[in-house]
């Protein structure tokens, strides 16, 4: 099954779609995501091209954001990768089996305020569907729900782990090693600022098994 139409990163324009304008910095604009048979489609109108355009069509989601030039492309990782590079990789990758880990690095990028959630979409086969905003780039993140089990949660993010580069891979927890040498307070105070990391990062997948999409 291919992820085109499920997946997908949709950049955010320079020009209104619809006059060809540029946008100044400050301006604000209206985001309209589509999807159409051959998947995602985002248009960026100007708020006098926005007020003007009919009804119809409907898009898949809309918002309105203050426009920002975005900040230049950050050096490519010389090791392991970002959890925000291997979610891009993934998608362009369209690799199914990444599913549940393309979803547990949405989850990393939005507590680390990379992300943000800007509308969750039920579908009529129960298919939960989460739109993304880049905070700084301004680009739309569509990521499908796997909706994973508690069972299924420490094992994906144990795969994340061994992917990324130790600043950012997400805590595990840690296991005791039988040591005649009582730990030091700072080795107990990194076990502990893991560990609340670990229980926020699953506190996040739970609320979202136990929430209803409206």
């Amino acid at each position: 099954m291919s992820l085109t139409p499920e997946w997908s990163i949709q950049s955010r324009a320079h020009v209104c779609a619809t006059s060809g304008s540029p946008f100044q910095e400050g301006d604000f604009f209206y985001t309209l995501l589509f999807f159409t048979k051959d998947g995602y489609h985002r248009e960026d109108l100007s708020e006098a091209a926005y007020l003007a355009r009919p009804e119809a069509p409907a898009p898949f989601s809309l918002w309105r954001s203050k426009f920002e030039t975005p900040p230049p492309a950050p050096p490519e990782p010389l090791a392991k990768q970002t959890a925000e590079h291997l979610l891009r990789s993934y998608i362009s990758e369209d690799s199914p089996s990444k599913i549940n880990v393309c979803y547990l690095l949405a989850v990393m990028l939005e507590r680390k305020r990379q992300l943000k959630e800007i509308e969750t979409k039920l579908a009529p086969d129960g298919q939960i569907t989460r739109v993304y905003l880049h905070t700084k780039t301004g680009e739309v993140f569509v990521i499908p729900d796997p909706q994973l089990r508690l069972d299924q949660i420490a094992q994906v993010q144990q795969e994340v782990a061994g992917l990324l580069s130790p600043a950012d891979s997400p805590p595990l927890p840690q296991l005791p090693n039988p040591s005649t040498t009582p730990p030091s307070a700072s080795s107990i105070g990194k076990s502990f600022t893991h560990s609340l990391c670990t229980y926020s990062l699953l506190l996040t997948c739970v609320f979202r098994l136990s929430s209803k999409v409206g």
